[in-house]
C-alpha cells in the first residue's frame, strides 16, 4: 500500500494564496463563539469593538485543515489533530479589512505512528505585513514513511509559584456549533458518527475555540480588556474539551526571556516581537466548582504564551 505522505512533493508544493475579507459582523460572531456575552461591550458591540488577535486564525473563513490539501498527501482528516498554534501580530487587527494570505507546509516529520506537518501563513494588507501564523498538525496513523523525526519537544513548564490569577470559564453546550460558523466546518465538532470514527464519544470543541477563549480570559484578566498590545500568542494543544465543560485557566506574569517562552512550532518563531511583558498559562478542562481538582480535570492547553507591549 502506498504511503499517504510523500514529503518531497509536499514540500515542493506551491504556496496557497488567497484574498480574505472580513467585517465587524465576522468579528462579533467569532467573539460570541468564544463565549463573550452581556457586560462585555468591547467584544460584543460594534461601536466599541476590539479585535482579539486570535481572530487571525479564522479571518475570511479559513479552515486550518485546508493547508493539507496539497499534492503528496492522502490523509484521513478524521485522524488529524491540531498540535500547536502560534500567531504573531505585526499590527493590531482591524475590525474590517482585506488581506492577501500565503500558506505553505514548511516541515514534514515522521514520528512513527503519526506524521507531523508544520504550516506557516503570512497575511499582508495594503499597509504591509499584518500577521504570521504557525501551526503544527498531527496526522495519526500516517507515519512510517521513512522521513526525519524532527526535533524533540522541549517542555516549557509554568513558574514554580502560585499563579497570579485563576479563572473558570463555562463552555456552552452549543459552543462547537456556534464556533463552526466562523469557518471551521470539520464534522468532528458537530456530527456524532464522525466523532465516533475519530475515536471520541461525542463531538469535541474546536482546539482553536479553546485557544481563543483562553486568550480572551488573559486579555480581560491581566491586560484590562485591551488586546491592542498583544504581539504574539502561542499554545500547545494537550487534550480535548467537550461542550458543557469548564475551562480552568491558571496564569502568571513573567519577565525576561528563558524557558517560559511557549512552544516553538518551527525555526525562527522566537524572533524579537518588541514585547515588553509576558504572560504564561496552563488550561485544564472538567466540571465547575470546588470538585474541579485531581482526576476530575485534565490538561487541554499547555505552554500558553502571550507576549505584549504598549498599544500600537
Amino acid at each position: 500500500m502506498p504511503s499517504p505522505v510523500d514529503p518531497g512533493r509536499v514540500l515542493a508544493a506551491a504556496p496557497r494564496e488567497r484574498t480574505v475579507r472580513w467585517g465587524h459582523k465576522d468579528v462579533l460572531l467569532y467573539h460570541l463563539g468564544l463565549g463573550a456575552g452581556p457586560g462585555q461591550p468591547h467584544w460584543t458591540l460594534e461601536d466599541r469593538l476590539r479585535v482579539l488577535p486570535s481572530f487571525a486564525t479564522v479571518a475570511g473563513g479559513v479552515d486550518v485543515l485546508g493547508a493539507l490539501d496539497v499534492p503528496g498527501l492522502d490523509l484521513d482528516l478524521a485522524r488529524v489533530l491540531h498540535g500547536s498554534q502560534d500567531v504573531e501580530l505585526h499590527r493590531p487587527l482591524p475590525a474590517a479589512g482585506t488581506a492577501r494570505t500565503r500558506t505553505r507546509i514548511t516541515g514534514v516529520h515522521d514520528k512513527g505512528t503519526a506524521a507531523v506537518f508544520g504550516v506557516r501563513t503570512e497575511a499582508t494588507d495594503a499597509t504591509g505585513p499584518l500577521w504570521t501564523a504557525r501551526s503544527r498538525l498531527f496526522a495519526r496513523g500516517a507515519g512510517g514513511f521513512g522521513g526525519d523525526r524532527g526535533p524533540a519537544h522541549r517542555a516549557c513548564p509554568p513558574p514554580r509559584r502560585a499563579p497570579d490569577a485563576v479563572r473558570s470559564l463555562a463552555v456552552r453546550e452549543d459552543a462547537a456549533l456556534l464556533y463552526r460558523l466562523s469557518g471551521d466546518w470539520n464534522p468532528l465538532h458537530a456530527d456524532p458518527a464522525y466523532a465516533a470514527r475519530a475515536g471520541f464519544g461525542r463531538p469535541v470543541l474546536q482546539g482553536l475555540c479553546t485557544y481563543g477563549m483562553t486568550l480572551r480570559c488573559l486579555v480581560d484578566t491581566l491586560l484590562a480588556g485591551r488586546p491592542e498590545g498583544v504581539r504574539r500568542y502561542a499554545a500547545r494543544f494537550t487534550g480535548v474539551v467537550y461542550p458543557g465543560e469548564h475551562l480552568h485557566v491558571r496564569m502568571w506574569r513573567v519577565t525576561g526571556p528563558g524557558p517560559e517562552t511557549g512552544p516553538r512550532t518551527e525555526p525562527g518563531t522566537g524572533a524579537d516581537t518588541g514585547a515588553t511583558g509576558r504572560i504564561v498559562a496552563e488550561v485544564s478542562a472538567g466540571p465547575a466548582g470546588p470538585e474541579a481538582a485531581g482526576d476530575a480535570v485534565r490538561p487541554v492547553l499547555g505552554e500558553v504564551l502571550l507576549e505584549h507591549g504598549a498599544g500600537r
